[in-house]
C-alpha cells in the first residue's frame, strides 16, 4: 500500500520529515510522496534518513492556485529538488504567504487574539506557515474549541481575519510543475465544490497546461465519490492518483495510510503514475 500525499513539519503537519517516514513504515506503507505546501523543504531530509530503509519516497510538493475566485491545490511528484531556480521559485512563493501571515497576525492581536509568529511556528522555525496553524493556536488560545470552528468563524473565505494571498493562477502553477516535477496531479477535486461540469471545465483548462493526473483516492472522499472521480479520470485520459492528506496531529482523523479508516491504495497506482514520468525524475 501506498500514500501519495504527506505533510511534515516543513509545513503543516506535526510529524518531521524523518518521524514521517518512521510511521510509514510502522503502517506497512511501501512508498509515500512528502507534498508539503508551496515547498520542498523538507525532501533531503526524509530521503537521506530513508536512503538505507525499505520505503520508497517520492519528492513533491503541493502547490496552491487560483481557478477563477476558488484557491485549488496541485500535487507535483518527483520534483526536481536541487534544481536552483526550483527552489528560488519557491522560496518566493514562502515568503508571500508570510507577508499574509503577519497581515492576518496584526489583525488578531488588534482584537486582542494573543496570536504570534513563535506560537505559530512552534519550534519549526523553517515551517510554511498555512492556516491550519492558525487553527492550532486559536485551540490553543481557547478561543474556538475545534479546528472546524476555527475555520468557520475565523480562518475561512469571507471571514473577518481571513486575508488571500497573492493570487498564483494555474497557468503560472503549471509551468512551475511541468518544469521541474514529474508529474502534476490535481488534489482533491471535490473538496473545491464545484460540482461535477465545472470540475470537467476546470480539467479541459488544466491538460493542455500539462496536467497527467487527478487524485481519486482522498480522505474526503466516500467509495461513490471515489468511483465517480475514477470515471472522470478515465473520461479525460488522466492517471488515477491517491493519498490521505495526512497531517499528524493538526488533522488527527486522518491516518497516515489509511485516511478516515476506509483508504487503500494499492502499488499498482504508483507504478501507473511511474509509467509515465520521464525517467530523470524517477528516484531508483
Amino acid at each position: 500500500m501506498i500514500d501519495l500525499h504527506v505533510h511534515s513539519t516543513a509545513s503543516d503537519g506535526t510529524l518531521t520529515p524523518s518521524e514521517v517516514c518512521d510511521a510509514a513504515i510502522e503502517a506497512g506503507l511501501s512508498a509515500i510522496a512528502l507534498t508539503d505546501h508551496d515547498t520542498i523543504d523538507g525532501i533531503p531530509e526524509i530521503l537521506e534518513y530513508s536512503k538505507d530503509k525499505n520505503i520508497k519516497i517520492i519528492p513533491g510538493t503541493e502547490i496552491s492556485c487560483y481557478y477563477k475566485k476558488t484557491e485549488i491545490h496541485i500535487l507535483g511528484l518527483y520534483a526536481d529538488y536541487k534544481n536552483p531556480e526550483l527552489l528560488k521559485i519557491l522560496s518566493d512563493l514562502k515568503n508571500a504567504r508570510l507577508e499574509r501571515n503577519l497581515k492576518m497576525i496584526e489583525l488578531m492581536r488588534n482584537d486582542g487574539i494573543d496570536i504570534t509568529m513563535e506560537k505559530l511556528l512552534h519550534g519549526e522555525p523553517d515551517s510554511v506557515i498555512t492556516r491550519a496553524h492558525f487553527a492550532r493556536v486559536l485551540m490553543e488560545e481557547g478561543v474556538c474549541k475545534t479546528n472546524d470552528q476555527a475555520f468557520r468563524r475565523y480562518l475561512g473565505t469571507g471571514c473577518k481575519y481571513y486575508i488571500p494571498r497573492e493570487k498564483i493562477t494555474i497557468e503560472t502553477a503549471m509551468d512551475i510543475l511541468t518544469k521541474y516535477f514529474g508529474i502534476a496531479i490535481l488534489a482533491h477535486p471535490l473538496i473545491y465544490k464545484l460540482g461535477y461540469k465545472e470540475l470537467d471545465n476546470l480539467l479541459e483548462i488544466l491538460k493542455p497546461l500539462g496536467l497527467r493526473g487527478i487524485e481519486c483516492y482522498h480522505s474526503s472522499n466516500n467509495s461513490y465519490e471515489s468511483m465517480k472521480l475514477r470515471e472522470i479520470a478515465k473520461k479525460h485520459n488522466l492517471i488515477i492518483s491517491g493519498g490521505s492528506d495526512f497531517h499528524g496531529g493538526n488533522k488527527p482523523d486522518i491516518k497516515l495510510g489509511k485516511g478516515r479508516g476506509g483508504l487503500s491504495i494499492a502499488d499498482s497506482v504508483l507504478a501507473e503514475i511511474e509509467s509515465v514520468v520521464e525517467g530523470r525524475f524517477v528516484q531508483s
